[in-house]
């Protein structure tokens, strides 16, 4: 009998969309299993730092009433990992409990598994003293001091924890900080697949239909059978292509032909791919090859609290004289403030204020700019109070060559001053080796 296991991915993204109409063709494929991450680092350090979800309840509840009675309708596992964005034993209880609520609503009941990702600062101390902590992409080593100002710290897990949930019974799982791919593999690895495919196709699927043209967040399948997967997207409206599929297999990674994870490292370098028909795409190769068990630490510590202000600039004078200008209000500033500890940066869009020094794109001098003021204090009063400082001193700030004396900002709001909240950097990211795959994720299971 042939092997056959077929996932279905929503979205990308908890919380990003996905077509109604492309989630009811995925479910007449007869998933085995849905299975969707819920997070990432892109979006920066904020969400592990404040503890809040990377996508509003509303749309993480909207998603889940529908994917939760699609799995319970079928009997299949719902997977959902790094769940609220970063992961967080707190943002996992969040979307526990939309989950528990949607049950009570609908009548459902089934077994719900959470998974926690937190990391004990004191067990990161011990693994430091012990030297299994190592660089990841931090640029920096740990020390106890970065550990000590880290106000949440998280470990990416890998499917073994989530295999241990499925051997508990769990139909709904929510898992905190997870590898993406494996979030999605796990379910094929527990039933018996060749771990290697299970993640190369894990990893394609993460971002559901980001792997199709056109490309969105949508509905992703994929069919695992004894030596090849192959892909289709949910809806009629976008197919898999090799180029799209191939392309995706390089998606946020080092090494072209290397996906590295906790324990393993998949090794890409004699995969193929084979369109089989208009939209699904057939794939080979993978092979595993296992490594010291290390898993993916994520810490973020606060640093301040930021407000800005947002101008546009359309005197030709100024546009001319924008590095001087800035310059100057700087050193004023600095001077002004003299003593107090805060950063000011100024972003100007319209003239490299995306790549700032890296862009080779040297344009003509543009007939309007757009500023982002942005400074960060330790508080929110100083940074209010400086960055009020900032744009009412470039507002009338006289240069050589001016000719107008009634501004040199235009303020689409009002107040021009806006406060953005905490700041939070990353700390930790970093490394750590453990004993064992399942060591640092504690699984709780109830009965909803």
């Amino acid at each position: 009998m042939t092997f056959r296991i077929t996932t279905l991915t929503p979205t990308g993204t908890l919380g990003y969309g996905f077509e109604s109409e492309a989630l009811r063709r995925g479910l007449e494929m007869a998933p085995d299993v849905i299975a969707v991450d819920a997070g990432s680092t892109d979006p920066g350090p904020y969400y592990l730092g404040s503890n809040e979800p990377l996508v509003s309840e509303y749309s993480i509840r909207r998603e889940l009433e529908e994917l939760v009675a699609a799995a319970r309708k079928r009997n299949i596992p719902l997977i959902v990992g790094s769940a609220g964005g970063a992961g967080t034993k707190v943002q996992v209880n969040q979307v526990a409990q939309i989950v528990r609520d949607i049950a009570q609503s609908a009548g459902l009941h089934f077994r719900l598994a959470t998974i926690y990702a937190d990391i004990d600062i004191e067990r990161a101390k011990v693994a430091l003293r012990r030297n299994e902590i190592v660089d990841f992409e931090a640029g920096f080593a740990l020390t106890e001091e970065h550990l000590d100002t880290t106000t949440s710290l998280v470990a990416q897990m890998g499917h073994e924890p989530i295999c241990a949930a499925l051997d508990k019974g769990a139909d709904v799982i929510i898992a905190g900080r997870s590898c993406d791919d494996l979030a999605i593999a796990a379910y094929a690895i527990w039933r018996g697949a060749d771990p290697a495919r299970a993640i190369h196709m894990g990893k394609i699927l993460e971002c559901g239909a980001f792997s199709a043209e056109p490309f969105g967040m949508d509905v992703m399948v994929g069919i695992l059978e004894d030596d090849y997967f192959i892909l289709e997207p949910g809806s009629p409206r976008r197919r898999a292509s090799v180029k799209s599929v191939a392309a995706h297999s390089l998606y946020e990674r080092e090494h072209p032909y290397a996906q590295d994870g906790p324990g393993h490292r998949a090794d890409l370098s004699h995969c193929t791919f084979e369109q089989i028909s208009e939209r699904q795409v057939r794939v080979r190769g993978a092979v595993l090859q296992t490594t010291d068990y290390y898993i993916k630490l994520e810490g973020a510590r606060r640093v301040g609290s930021r407000s800005i202000a947002i101008a546009g600039i359309r005197c030709p004078t100024a546009i001319e004289r924008i590095d001087q200008i800035l310059d100057d209000v700087r050193e004023q500033t600095l001077r002004y403030f003299e003593g107090r500890k805060f950063s000011l940066n100024f972003h100007v869009y319209g003239r490299n204020g995306v790549m700032k020094s890296l862009e080779v794109e040297k344009d003509p001098r543009p007939h309007e700019l757009g500023l982002v003021i942005d400074v960060v204090a330790p508080n929110e009063e100083e940074a209010h109070s400086i960055c009020h400082n900032v744009s009412g001193r470039l507002l009338h700030h006289h240069y050589p060559g001016m000719k107008n004396t009634a501004g040199n900002l235009a303020f689409p709001y009002s107040p021009s001053d806006l406060d953005v909240g905490a700041v939070y950097e990353f700390s930790v990211y970093h490394l750590m080796k453990v004993k064992s795959a399942l060591e640092m994720f504690p699984i709780h299971v109830e009965e909803i």
